[in-house]
């Protein structure tokens, strides 16, 4: 919503005080869509070849993501905490009932409680993964959570693909602008024996490149690339916490103690409440 509200507030102000400066919406609306042609279409193709398919399909996906916001909010941090409880006191308990809840969590009851963490592929597998490996006695907490960083970090780095892709987008967008404008500038050479009144028209339309080119690049590229970005730095705390919890269970701390770590290390504005999260273990338990 804030987004969609961002992009009204630009259009208004821009071409609101364009108008209440004086200025002719004829000459942008009559140049733009040979402007935009270029401008977009240069910019498209240059996308295009920078980046493979598995990337413009991602880049295009995530475009929602500046309307949408981050994925996952206090709740489903609330969720991910009750599901390791869950899990973690399985295993100390009886470690073979755990074992077809990681190797199908899919059928698990405890996964499918969580259907939105369930539908999230890497932070099942991550979930899965490093319990599977406690179970093989690959259980040193500082393997353990060397392997979940360079998880994560790689997880991260492959996230940030869409929102690299945009910025080089609107890094070059400026100097598309002007090519689309030395090429105005071209066309009105050739109209060199015409009145200034012509003149004036055919530059005022080359000059529409330049800050199409400009706009588009300051405006909106690169403002959803930074949206972008900061969302999945956002989402990215989440899968720290399975980390943070799950290194916790290695070190054999007691169980309300590794939620504890957990909750706390989750950032503030998304945090359960101690009490809050205390009654969502308690109805935890009574469900299983």
């Amino acid at each position: 919503m804030l987004g969609a509200v961002g992009i009204v507030v630009i259009f208004v102000m821009v071409f609101g005080g364009y108008l209440a400066a004086g200025g002719k919406m004829e000459i942008i609306l009559k140049s733009l869509p040979y402007e935009m042609m270029m401008i977009g279409g240069a910019a498209t193709g240059a996308f295009a070849i920078s980046n493979d398919t598995e990337n413009l399909k991602a880049t295009l996906k995530d475009i929602g993501k500046v309307f949408r916001g981050s994925h996952w909010h206090e709740s489903d941090y609330e969720d991910m905490l009750c599901l390791l409880y869950q899990l973690i006191r399985l295993a100390r308990g009886n470690p073979v009932d755990l074992e077809e809840h990681i190797e199908n969590p899919e059928d698990s009851n405890i996964f499918q409680a969580y259907p939105r963490i369930l539908a999230d592929t890497e932070a099942t597998e991550l979930i899965c993964d490093t319990f599977r490996s406690a179970s093989m006695n690959y259980d040193d907490p500082n393997q353990v959570e060397e392997v979940l960083n360079k998880r994560i970090e790689a997880q991260f780095k492959h996230a940030m693909h869409p929102t690299h892709a945009l910025q080089s987008v609107a890094d070059g967008l400026p100097a598309l602008g002007i090519v689309a404008a030395v090429l105005g500038v071209i066309k009105t050479m050739g109209s060199i024996d015409q009145p200034p009144e012509i003149l004036g028209k055919l530059i005022g339309g080359a000059l529409v490149g330049t800050f199409l080119g400009v706009f588009l690049a300051y405006g909106l590229v690169g403002p959803f690339a930074n949206k972008i970005k900061a969302v999945v730095e956002e989402d990215a705390h989440f899968y720290a916490l399975i980390r943070e919890v799950l290194v916790a269970n290695l070190y054999q701390h007691s169980i309300n103690n590794c939620i504890e770590v957990g909750r706390q290390n989750t950032p503030r504005h998304v945090r359960p409440t101690f009490t809050g999260l205390e009654q969502a273990l308690k109805a935890a338990r009574q469900d299983f």
